[in-house]
């Protein structure tokens, strides 16, 4: 899983997916890593990976620098874009293995973004399901459909029974700490947002550059709008409507 820095946004149009994707493609076949699953949401991004020829630490990074290369070529930005390194957690059977791949494609779903997992573009929910792919060979599926029948029709009837069972199923991220930043955290975080613009002079900014920020701060986890409207010297009003 990578995360965008203070829960900031990482994609902000297809373009910006699609590059990720081809990144991801090009360290697929170098080191020859197989691909279960993935999804790609605003701030953060799920990979269920069988590692290749290299350790998979290399080939995150490999991935993780290249696309922030071309995001801080594309927006004209600097510094960090993902929150530390990648986090991981080892799959170790098979059940979990098939919990993992429908946690991933429900994310739209359950983040309330989608009404159908299937609707998600940028996942590989679709291409399990036959109705769609990007063109390139990033998924592989056969290992996952053919734990459900030697009958490819049947299989993916069955996957897909599995893959929209309600569940309560929690993953990777489930596990991180949901803790409430201090003021003190609060501030730091919103200096490191504002990336060098004074906190002092966001309320004063046009209203539309101003709501920009509000609205990435409200994606910053452990960060309430109370702490945020006390910190900018705005009304929480304001912060809602952003």
């Amino acid at each position: 899983m990578l995360r965008g820095a203070n829960r900031q946004e990482i994609f902000h149009d297809d373009e910006d997916c699609l590059k990720f994707l081809d990144i991801l493609h090009i360290y697929k076949m170098k080191a020859e890593v197989e691909i279960y699953s993935w999804c790609l949401m605003g701030n953060h991004i799920h990979l269920l990976i069988k590692e290749g020829s290299e350790d998979i630490s290399a080939s995150m990074k490999r991935i993780g620098v290249s696309y922030v290369s071309y995001y801080n070529w594309k927006y004209r930005t600097s510094g960090h874009l993902f929150q530390d390194r990648f986090k991981s957690e080892n799959v170790e059977n098979i059940q979990y293995l098939l919990t993992v791949v429908r946690y991933i494609h429900q994310n739209p779903l359950k983040a309330g973004i989608v009404k159908r997992m299937d609707e998600w573009r940028w996942s590989s929910c679709r291409e399990y399901y036959g109705i769609h792919h990007e063109g390139r060979k990033l998924l592989d599926p056969n290992f996952i459909i053919g734990m459900f029948s030697g009958d490819n029709i049947l299989a993916k009837e069955r996957f897909i029974e599995f893959n929209e069972k309600v569940n309560q199923d929690q993953c990777l991220d489930h596990h991180m700490n949901d803790r409430r930043l201090t003021d003190e955290e609060a501030r730091e975080v919103i200096k490191n947002l504002l990336n060098g613009f004074e906190i002092a002079n966001v309320k004063s900014l046009p209203r539309l550059q101003r709501n920009e920020i509000l609205k990435k701060t409200k994606g910053i986890k452990g960060l309430s709008q109370r702490q945020t409207a006390r910190i900018l010297g705005v009304s929480r009003t304001l912060i809602s409507r952003a």
